[in-house]
This record gives C-alpha cells, structure tokens and sequence, in this order.
C-alpha cells in the first residue's frame, strides 16, 4: 500500500480514502486510496505480500480504530458491483478532467522546450 495525496475531486462511489499521517508516525499527511472494481475495469492497485524479514524499518503505527477503518476499506474494494449511473458519470468526468491536465501539462513542456531551441538564420 502507498500513502498519497488526497484526491483533489470527490470520489465517492468509486472508492475511499483513509487518512493517514503525522498521528500514525509518518512524516507527512496523505491517504490510503481503495478504489471500487466493477465489471469490466480493474482498479491498478499492487498489492504485496511481504514476510516480517522484508521489514526492515517501522514508518508509523495505526490505532485499532484506523486498523478497523483500513479492514472496511479493504473488504469494500474487495466487493464487485455494478456502478450506479451516477457513478459511472463521475467517474468519466475525472478521466476526462484527467486527460484535459495531462494534455495541458504536455502543451506546456513543449512551448517550454521550443522556447530553448535556436532558430536558424533567416
């Protein structure tokens, strides 16, 4: 599991967030991300395994009711269901808000790296 940024838009029917942070002993504040499956689309999680030995260093500790908190976010995702309409609309429209930012973001590398190109004698 990978502690992130809080979506920056509600997620609501497609998943949960936990909050986790500097109360757990970690040095900054994000969340634990469980994203709802449904037919037809799997949610890109990685889920590891690991043995004690793998753990080398304690990163912070959670309480029984965080832990509780994490176990129902867990079970949840674990549950495939049919979205509602309302959530299939919400979630087309943080994909299309999605691809909207990332096409900005790559306008805005290449009028950055065209601004470094020489151009040729006239």
């Amino acid at each position: 599991m990978q502690v992130v940024a809080p979506a920056d838009t509600d997620i609501s029917g497609l998943g949960t967030e936990v909050a986790v942070g500097a109360k757990e002993g970690l040095p900054f504040d994000g969340v634990l991300r469980f994203v709802f499956p449904r037919p037809g689309f799997t949610p890109c999680t990685w889920l590891t395994t690991l043995n004690r030995e793998d753990l080398t260093e304690r990163a912070g500790a959670v309480s029984a009711a965080k832990l509780s908190e994490i176990d129902d976010a867990l079970r949840a995702s674990e549950q495939t269901a049919q979205w509602t309409p309302a959530a299939v609309a919400r979630f087309s429209e943080i994909k299309d808000s999605l691809r909207r930012r990332t096409q900005a973001d790559r306008e805005a590398a290449d009028a950055h790296t065209s601004k470094g190109r020489s151009r040729p004698d006239d």
